[in-house]
């Protein structure tokens, strides 16, 4: 980090529209000098590495490896990088694989610009900042820990990703699109990840995620 106030950001996120929105709030900060932006995994690695900015805030779905396996990327190259998370997603079990995947806070894209300008500044100073709506659905669903960790810890950062879309419901073709995978691939997926969990059937997934409180009862 630079001992001068001024930071530099880089904004990953997929859709130009949400980099713009994000860029204009950020650039009303005094502290920010710079902002960078990329719109894919690869892009945002190689920027992190040629710009070394002092802050990455990282959408999770991206073009690409995806936010989880960038996240670990960035981190392996460098331990003192600072990640801020703004995801669409709100589960408790992607706000603990983000935070174990390196990411130093974690906030929801619903937030409000406040709350992202609070998570900011505390990731900025190195602290660990969770949105406390999500840190509170943490706290909630720690009884079942264990029992979510031995399972999700048999997947890879995009198989995780891939399951839980697939336990919610989405079909191949929805969950290619959302992962800006092919629907091949994503079948692909799909198998390897029936395989390890020892199921066959979608249905399957979905009652093993519901069943350790990966997803939320319907009931």
């Amino acid at each position: 980090m630079k001992s001068s106030p001024s930071l530099s950001i880089l904004l990953v996120d997929d859709h130009a529209v949400v980099r713009m929105g994000y860029g204009m709030l950020l650039g009303q900060m005094d502290t920010i000098a710079k902002i960078i932006e990329a719109e894919n995994s690869e892009s945002a690695y190689r920027l992190y590495v040629t710009e070394q900015p002092d802050l990455v805030i990282m959408d999770l779905s991206l073009p690409g490896a995806g936010g989880l396996a960038t996240i670990r990327k960035i981190v392996k190259r460098d331990a003192d990088a600072r990640i801020l998370v703004f995801s669409v997603h709100d589960e408790p079990i992607y706000i603990k694989r983000a935070m174990d995947s390196g990411a130093k806070g974690y906030i929801t894209k619903s937030c409000s610009p406040e709350r992202l300008l609070e998570a900011l500044q505390k990731v900025s100073e190195n602290d660990t900042y969770i949105q406390p709506e999500l840190a509170q659905k943490l706290l909630i669903q720690q009884f079942n820990h264990h029992q979510t960790e031995s399972i999700t810890d048999q997947l890879t950062a995009r198989e995780f990703e891939v399951f839980l879309l697939v336990a919610q419901g989405n079909s191949t073709q929805a969950t290619g699109k959302h992962l800006h995978l092919s629907a091949k691939t994503i079948a692909n997926y799909v198998s390897l990840i029936k395989n390890k969990l020892g199921v066959t059937t979608d249905v399957e997934l979905a009652h093993l995620a519901y069943n350790c409180g990966i997803l939320p009862s319907s009931n």
